[in-house]
């Protein structure tokens, strides 16, 4: 595993994203930063490379990746696009919404990616891996870079800790501004379908499109990313909602609530002292690494309010809960 790290204006990013257009066309993997979480990348067009993703991360096959592009001109190659999906990509692209659109007949994106199913989900991330991918001239599949199942890397230092070993070309932008993974949504029959919730809200896309939009329910078949019951999962059992702990557990805390019980100071980590939905979103990921690291039976995790971004932090925190008989 080599690390190359940069700062967006580093002198050497035309040469570093050199040596990741390289190590793709050789069907290797890189590990990207995006404003969501670092991608586990590989050519979508290689079918070698995108066995070897779901090989590395232990990903089920049933289970489809994303296909990550640089402009809606790249998008449309790919997937057939409605009106309503463009001018939500005219809107929200680059960043950290993904739309699942029906497959063109003549896609050169390997069926892995979409693991059987007649439609993609596409995505236009920003900064450097948008860079990547132009310069590239292909789509990345670029699930998040961990274990399939497991906490997602929001640092190239979650990444490094998850594939010791693997020929993985990591390049270090940094910790993930949003922290979690994109918003999914699908078009169609004049409404809108959360296939999962992130930061780009349900509120938001109705306001825009002036459409009802509604979620996927939770039994729903996998059309998308981040659907599966048990998903994000750390080592620990996760209880969510807890106002007292359990004994001698790790504790996640948000704003001024307190977790009631016998535990050390060590052991709590708060998501957002100040009760920011957008701080607990980019810290989410990364605490309940540090409180899995902590060797403890059981993560408490104390209420998260019920809106806004805080779907999505629920979402997650619900999967991380479920019982683990799917990975």
């Amino acid at each position: 595993m080599q690390i190359l790290k940069f700062f967006p204006d580093t002198p050497q990013i035309d040469n570093i994203i050199a040596k990741g257009v390289r190590h793709l066309n050789e069907g290797e993997l890189l590990a990207i930063p995006t404003e969501t979480v670092y991608g586990l990348a590989g050519d979508a067009t290689n079918g070698t490379a995108i066995a070897r993703i779901f090989a590395v991360k232990l990903r089920p096959k049933f289970n489809p990746l994303i296909a990550h592009v640089s402009s809606i001109e790249m998008a449309c190659e790919y997937g057939e696009f409605d009106e309503i999906s463009l001018e939500l990509a005219r809107h929200f692209w680059p960043g950290p919404l993904t739309l699942v659109v029906d497959c063109r007949q003549d896609s050169k994106i390997h069926e892995l990616v979409s693991a059987g199913l007649d439609t993609i989900a596409i995505r236009c991330p920003g900064g450097m891996a948008r860079q990547l991918i132009k310069t590239f001239g292909k789509p990345l599949a670029a699930p998040s870079a961990n274990r399939s199942g497991k906490v997602s890397a929001t640092s190239a230092s979650h990444v490094t800790s998850e594939f010791e070993g693997e020929n993985i070309l990591v390049l270090d932008g940094g910790p993930c501004s949003v922290g979690i993974e994109s918003t999914i949504a699908k078009v169609s029959d004049s409404k809108i379908t959360l296939l999962r919730s992130g930061s780009i809200t349900l509120k938001q896309l109705a306001d825009f499109t002036g459409l009802p939009v509604e979620m996927a329910a939770h039994e729903s078949a996998i059309q998308a990313p981040g659907m599966m019951t048990s998903h994000y999962a750390p080592r620990s059992n996760v209880l969510i909602n807890c106002t007292q702990a359990t004994d001698d557990a790790a504790v996640l805390t948000f704003g001024l609530q307190q977790i009631t019980g016998n535990v050390v100071a060590q052991n709590i980590r708060n998501l957002s002292p100040a009760g920011d939905l957008l701080e607990a979103a980019s810290n989410l990921y990364k605490l309940m690494r540090e409180l899995d690291d902590l060797g403890k039976d059981t993560i408490c995790v104390a209420p998260v309010p019920m809106e806004g971004l805080g779907i999505a932090i629920n979402d997650r925190l619900t999967r991380a809960s479920a019982p683990r008989s799917e990975v």
